[in-house]
This record gives C-alpha cells, sequence and structure tokens, in this order.
C-alpha cells in the first residue's frame, strides 16, 4: 500500500513511517522545509515539498491511505494558530485526499477534543467532543476531529478513522521530556497537588501499530482511544521518565488552586504586552497536571484488534541513554 503522511518529522508522524516502511509499506511525506527531506528519505519515504496550506491532490498521486500527524501541539501560541493548522489544515488535508481517489483516512486526534478543565474517570468515546472549550488547543483538535468524522463517506470509497492517544511518550519525545528537563534546570518544576492526577497513557510505538491496523480495520467514522496497558499517576511517570536521563525531580509541591491563578496571571501580562515565548506555566499545563485522565480502550480492542505491544517497563528501558 501507498500512504501519504503529515507532520512526518515529528514524534508520532517519525514513528508512524518507521512502522509503515517496517510493514513493507511504501510512504510518502509531506516535507514543509529543505532541512526535513534528507531526515524523512533516511528513513525510506519518498518526499514532496508542500505544507497544509497548499497541499493538492497531485501530490498525493496514487496513495490509497492517508495519515494526518501534523498538527500545532504546543499550549501558547499565536492567537488563531491553532485554528489556521488544526482545523482549517485538516480540513484542506481531507479535502485533497478525497480529490486524489484516497480510500482511507486516519486522523491523529487526542482525548483533549473531549476536554474543558473536568476530572475523565474510565472516560470512553462517547464523551462529547469540547466545542467550547477554554484551552484552543482542546477546541481546535474537537472541530478538526468533526470535520473529519464527517468527511467519512463509504459510498464514495472515502472512509475515515480517528485514533485517540493519551500522554505519547517513548523515545524521540520532542515535547514531555525535554520541557520537564528544562524546567528542573531552570529551578521552574514543582508538582501540583502532588502530582497524584491519575492519567492513561500511549507508548509511541503502541501508537504507530494502532496506525497500522487501521489502515484496513475499525469502522469508517468511528474514533478510538488507544492506550498503554498500565495507568499510573503523573507523579510516578515523569519521576520515571525524568530518571531515564538521569534527573531527579524535586518533592516540592504546590495546590492545584494556586497553580491555575498564577498560570492565569502570566497568561494576561505574556498577552497584554505581545509577548511571543510562552510564560512559565500556563492554565492548559496545570489543567494536564491536575486532572485526572483514565481511558478505557475496549473499543479499538474490539474494532481494530489493538493490544499494546509495548510494556511501561520495555518503553523506559527503550529510552535509557
Amino acid at each position: 500500500m501507498r500512504v501519504f503522511v503529515t507532520g512526518g518529522s515529528g514524534f508520532v508522524g517519525g514513528a508512524a513511517i518507521r512502522a509503515l516502511r517496517r510493514a513493507g509499506q511504501d510512504v510518502v511525506a509531506m516535507s514543509r522545509r529543505f532541512e526535513t527531506d534528507a531526515w524523512l528519505e533516511g528513513r525510506g519515504a519518498e518526499v514532496v515539498r508542500c505544507d497544509l496550506d497548499n497541499l493538492e491532490a497531485t501530490q498525493i498521486n496514487r496513495c490509497e491511505a492517508f495519515v494526518h500527524c501534523a498538527a500545532f501541539v504546543q499550549a501558547w501560541g499565536p492567537p488563531g494558530i491553532w485554528e489556521k493548522v488544526n482545523v482549517v489544515g485538516t480540513q484542506r488535508a481531507l479535502t485533497a485526499a478525497r480529490e486524489a481517489g484516497v480510500r482511507r483516512f486516519i486522523h491523529i486526534s487526542s482525548e483533549a477534543a473531549t476536554i474543558d478543565d473536568q476530572d475523565v474517570l474510565d472516560g470512553d468515546e462517547r464523551a462529547p467532543l469540547a466545542f467550547q472549550s477554554r484551552f484552543p488547543y482542546c477546541r481546535s483538535k474537537a472541530f478538526a476531529e468533526r470535520a473529519v468524522r464527517a468527511a467519512n463517506a463509504p459510498e464514495e470509497n472515502f472512509e475515515t478513522i480517528v485514533l485517540r492517544p493519551r500522554f505519547v511518550w517513548g523515545d524521540g519525545d520532542q515535547t514531555i521530556l525535554p520541557t520537564l528537563i528544562q524546567m528542573v534546570d531552570a529551578k521552574r518544576f514543582a508538582w501540583i497537588d502532588g502530582g497524584q492526577a491519575r492519567t492513561s497513557t500511549t507508548h509511541v510505538d503502541n501508537l504507530a501499530g494502532a496506525i497500522l491496523l487501521a489502515l484496513e480495520k475499525g469502522a469508517a467514522g468511528e474514533a478510538y482511544y488507544i492506550l498503554d496497558a498500565e495507568q499510573s499517576t503523573m507523579r510516578d511517570m515523569l519521576t520515571a521518565m525524568a530518571a531515564t536521563r538521569g534527573v531527579e525531580l524535586p518533592s516540592n509541591s504546590i495546590p492545584g488552586w494556586l497553580a491555575n491563578a498564577v498560570a492565569a496571571g502570566y497568561e494576561m501580562v505574556w498577552r497584554a504586552f505581545g509577548v511571543r515565548t510562552a510564560p512559565p506555566l500556563t492554565k492548559h499545563a496545570v489543567m494536564v497536571m491536575r486532572r485526572h485522565c483514565t481511558l478505557r480502550g475496549d473499543r479499538a480492542a474490539a474494532d481494530l484488534g489493538y493490544s499494546p505491544s509495548v510494556s511501561r517497563a520495555e518503553g523506559l528501558a527503550g529510552m535509557l541513554f
């Protein structure tokens, strides 16, 4: 099968390309910059120079499947960036894929599409999408997912499917672990509510395995949580990840209400003065650290035949230097 991948130079997209190539699939990867061309080619992908702003059907020529990993995932950015990349970009990808004759469109979403600062315990795919979320990233993922599911048209040989990982981690992580270490080095790290929030997680190779399954399996137009077998507290998970780099996390903690007030103050000042760099703490980061988010993977097991192949211990061992 010939598969088009967006976001291939990123953490999730790179893992998807590796898995697809190992499975014998031909991969065409979107590359936005000259600097990523060689990296993608070195992983066996055919490179097409384009981005979500100008992607056209002719650039997806002869691809039967489309794996959409590209997204703006930061909690802080210029106003409108989440809408531009995550919503409009996804709509353009859908249009181009459909015009190119792609048979199946796999969209990498997130549990964030259902989140508006609430605890989630044993949640499943029936939860409503959070179109009114106070967090722009969450809102954008909700609208993007709605667009993907609405575009599903099996009668026209165009099927869409949504995969929702939670807390994607593993070797090559470009977000969670680097940020954690930077905060420790700058002496800005503190637990929120002791780090006792419980969370589901998704090792990146487990997600890549689910992408392979979704090329052929799963109900068109549906969403699936893709999860590790184990759950954890934020404290246990982040402590274990930091330990793979020889970093010991401090024990100091602040209450969630105080962290949220501090983050709100930072954001107000940063917006007022037009500061482009992210503030030391955001309300989105506080929400992620203080809210429980445990999810069920029953639907993925039943419809996709998904079972996590990488355990927590194996994933952490793979991150050791």
